[in-house]
C-alpha cells in the first residue's frame, strides 16, 4: 500500500505531503502489540485538522500513556480522492498506512455541522457503511465527539456512539471496552459503551413526534440505559494529559505554532455563545504548568511562536505574569507570544502591547454588536468607552490595523443598531487617523448569527436569507471609504442553522445531498446551496421548521436529553433578562449566577478572578 501511494498516487495530486504521513513526533506503535485499534479522523484537510488542540491531546493521550493505539485520518482533497476512487485506494491512517477498515474504531471529531458530508464521503472512502444501521460485526466502531455532538440528533444514524465531554476523560474507557469486547456481537459491544458515562448510543433510543411534528418524547429502548447523557468534565487541568511533543507537520498549517491551553470554559455569559455554554465551568491551568510545557514544546518542535488558547485567555487570571514571564524568557531566543482576539478594555492592549514589543501586526477585538442596547441583549458586557479608550491606547502604542468582530441577525435587531456597526467603526477609523501619522486600516469582520442549542437563545428564530442579505444591503449603503468589510455567506449560515438545531429527520437530507455531491460545505469554492435545497425537497424535509419559528419553552427540544450541567430553567431565566435588555454579571467578579454547573458536578472548584493581576 505504502509503496504504491508513493510510486502512483501522489505525484498526481497537490499538495501530497498532506498524505504521507512519517512527521517529526510521530508515534507508531506496534499493531500486533496493540490492544484496541483506533483512528482520530478530522472531517477536513491536514492543515485544519492538524491545527485542532483536542486531536493533539488525545493522540498523545492513548499512545503515550495507555497500552492502546491512535492513529490519524483527514479529509482528501478533491483531487486526491478523485485519484483514490480511480486507482480504488481506501482512505487509510498515517502511522501504519492501513486502511480504515482495518482498525476496531474509527472516530470523528465534530467541530462544525456542516462537515458531515465530508464524514459520509471518508466512511465511503473506507468501505465502511454510512448508515450504522448497515454494518455488521466485522466493521469498525464509528464514534464522533466535539462541540457539535452537543446535539447530535441530526448525525445519530450515521453513528454508533457519541462521547459527549471532554474527550480525553473518556476515550480511554471507551478503547477498554471496545479491546474487552472483542469478539463480541456489535449489540453487545454496543450496549457496554452505552454504560458508559458520557457515551451515547443513538441505536438504544427511539424519538416520538407530535402531529405538529415536534418531538413528544425520547425514550430508551433496553432497560437500565440513562434517559439523560451527563457530559464528561476534566476537573482538574494541572493533572490532565498535554502533549509536551506535538507532531510537527512538513507543510505550513493554519496555526503552525506552539499552543497552551491557558483555560477551559468562560465565566462571561454571553447568550449567543456556544461554547461558553457548554464547556462551563471555568478550569485554569497554574503559570507553573504552562511554563513547563512551553518549554517542553519549544524545545521539542523549534516552534518560534507560542500561542496562549482559551475561549477567553485574557480572562485567566494568571495572565499578566503568565505573559510576562514567557516574554522575558523566550524573546531573546527570537519566540514570540500570541494571544488570540482581545478583550475591549486597556488591560487587553497594555498586555498586547508587552508580547508584541518588537513587531505589531493586527490588533484583534470583538464588540459583538453596534450599539449599547443590543450588547446588553446580548450580555457582552463592554461599553463604547471601553473600545474606545482600548483603540485609542493601541494606536498611541503604534499599531496600524485593527479587525473587528460583529455579529448581524441577533435577537431584537433594528436598523439603529445596523447604524451603530456602522457609526462604530467609523469613530475608530477617526481615533486611528488622529493618532496615527501613517494610515491605519481598519477591517471589520460581520457573521450572520446562528441560534445554537443549549444557549439562552436556544428558542429564539434565526433571520432568514432574505433579511440577512437586506441588512447587508443597508449595511453598504452607509460604508465609507478606507473601512474594509467581510461578511459571512448567508446561506452557509442558513444551513448552519438547520443543521445546529435540527432532529434525526435530517439525516436522510444529509445522505441524499451527500449522494448528489455535497462535500467540503465549510469551502465557498465547493459550497452548493441549490443541490442542499434540492435534497431537502427530494427527502420532504422543511428546513423553516428548524429555523423560521420562534419555539415555546414546553417544547421538547432535540437536545434535552443531552445534561451539559447547565440548567435550563436558567436558560430561560438569561433568555427572558435579554429581552428585557438586562445584564448578568461575571460569576468570578460578582459571586454565582446561578446557572447550576458548579453545584451539578460538584466540582470544588473555587477559581476566582483576580484583581490584581488586571
Amino acid at each position: 500500500m505504502k509503496d504504491r501511494l508513493f510510486n502512483e498516487i501522489l505525484p498526481l495530486v497537490s499538495k501530497p505531503v498532506r498524505y504521507t504521513g512519517n512527521e517529526y513526533n510521530i508515534i507508531v506503535k506496534d499493531w500486533e502489540k496493540s490492544k484496541a485499534r483506533m483512528v482520530f479522523a478530522f472531517p477536513d484537510v491536514y492543515e485544519i485538522g492538524m491545527s485542532h488542540i483536542g486531536g493533539k491531546i488525545l493522540y498523545g493521550l492513548v499512545n503515550e500513556t495507555t497500552g492502546h493505539l491512535l492513529e490519524r485520518s483527514f479529509a482528501p482533497w478533491p483531487d486526491m480522492e478523485k485519484v483514490m476512487r480511480e486507482k480504488d485506494v481506501p482512505l487509510y491512517a498515517l502511522e501504519s498506512f492501513k486502511p480504515l477498515l482495518d482498525f476496531d474504531a474509527v472516530g470523528f471529531s465534530l467541530q462544525y455541522e456542516l462537515s458531515i458530508t465530508n464524514i459520509l464521503n471518508m466512511l465511503d472512502l473506507a468501505h465502511i457503511p454510512v448508515w450504522a444501521a448497515d454494518r455488521s460485526d466485522n466493521d469498525p466502531i464509528i464514534v464522533a465527539g466535539g462541540p457539535v455532538a452537543f446535539n447530535p440528533e441530526p448525525f445519530a444514524p450515521f453513528f454508533d456512539v457519541f462521547l459527549i465531554g471532554d474527550g480525553e476523560e473518556v476515550i480511554v474507557e471507551l478503547l477498554d471496552s471496545i479491546y474487552a469486547t472483542r469478539g463480541q456481537a456489535r449489540q453487545e459491544r454496543l450496549m457496554q459503551l452505552a454504560k458508559i458515562e458520557g457515551a451515547y448510543v443513538p441505536s438504544f433510543y427511539t424519538i416520538n413526534y407530535n402531529e405538529d411534528n415536534t418531538i413528544k418524547s425520547m425514550e430508551p429502548l433496553q432497560p437500565g440505559l440513562p434517559e439523560k447523557i451527563r457530559k464528561r468534565l476534566v476537573q482538574d487541568l494541572d493533572q490532565a494529559y498535554y502533549p509536551e511533543k506535538p507532531i510537527l507537520p512538513y507543510m505550513q498549517i493554519v496555526h503552525d505554532r506552539a499552543v497552551l491551553e491557558v483555560m477551559r470554559g468562560c465565566q462571561r455569559a454571553c447568550r449567543f455563545c456556544h461554547a461558553g455554554t457548554v464547556y462551563r465551568p471555568v478550569r485554569e491551568r497554574h503559570t507553573d504548568t504552562l511554563k513547563k510545557q512551553a518549554r517542553a514544546q519549544i524545545a521539542n518542535t523549534g516552534y518560534d511562536e507560542i500561542s496562549l488558547a482559551s475561549l477567553s485567555t485574557l480572562d485567566y487570571s494568571g495572565i499578566k505574569n503568565l505573559a510576562h514571564d514567557l516574554v522575558n524568557e523566550f524573546s531573546d531566543k527570537g519566540i514570540g507570544i500570541s494571544l488570540p482576539s482581545l478583550r475591549v478594555d486597556a488591560f487587553s492592549i497594555d498586555l498586547a502591547n508587552e508580547v508584541q514589543k518588537v513587531r505589531k501586526t493586527t490588533l484583534t477585538l470583538a464588540p459583538e454588536a453596534g450599539t449599547q442596547r443590543l450588547r446588553d441583549v446580548i450580555n457582552k458586557n463592554i461599553s463604547e468607552d471601553d473600545l474606545t479608550r482600548a483603540v485609542e491606547a493601541a494606536f498611541k502604542s503604534g499599531w496600524l490595523a485593527v479587525k473587528l468582530y460583529f455579529m448581524f441577525g441577533l435577537p431584537t435587531e433594528t436598523e439603529a443598531d445596523l447604524d451603530g456597526i456602522m457609526e462604530l467603526l467609523q469613530k475608530v477609523k477617526a481615533i486611528g487617523n488622529h493618532y496615527s501619522r501613517r494610515p491605519v486600516e481598519i477591517r471589520a469582520s460581520l457573521a450572520c448569527y446562528v441560534p445554537k442549542a443549549h444557549t439562552p437563545f436556544q428558542w429564539q428564530l434565526q433571520d432568514s436569507i432574505e433579511d440577512l442579505d437586506r441588512k447587508k444591503k443597508y449595511l453598504n449603503a452607509s460604508r465609507r471609504k478606507h473601512i474594509k468589510i467581510s461578511y459571512h455567506d448567508s446561506r452557509t449560515s442558513f444551513l448552519e442553522g438547520v443543521m445546529a438545531r435540527g432532529d434525526r429527520r435530517l439525516a436522510p437530507v444529509i445522505y441524499e445531498a451527500w449522494e448528489l455531491g455535497c462535500k467540503f460545505d465549510g469551502w465557498s469554492e465547493y459550497f452548493r446551496f441549490d443541490t442542499w435545497m434540492e435534497a431537502f425537497k427530494q427527502v420532504g424535509v422543511d428546513p423553516e421548521f428548524y429555523i423560521g419559528r420562534q419555539r415555546g419553552y414546553d417544547e421538547v427540544l432535540p437536545w434535552d436529553f443531552i445534561d451539559i450541567g447547565v440548567s435550563k430553567e436558567y436558560l430561560k431565566h438569561e433568555n427572558e433578562k435579554a429581552l428585557r435588555g438586562e445584564t448578568t454579571p461575571d460569576c468570578r467578579m460578582d459571586g454565582c449566577v446561578g446557572c447550576g454547573i458548579c453545584q451539578h458536578f460538584d466540582c470544588g472548584l473555587d477559581i476566582k478572578f483576580n484583581p490584581d493581576e488586571h
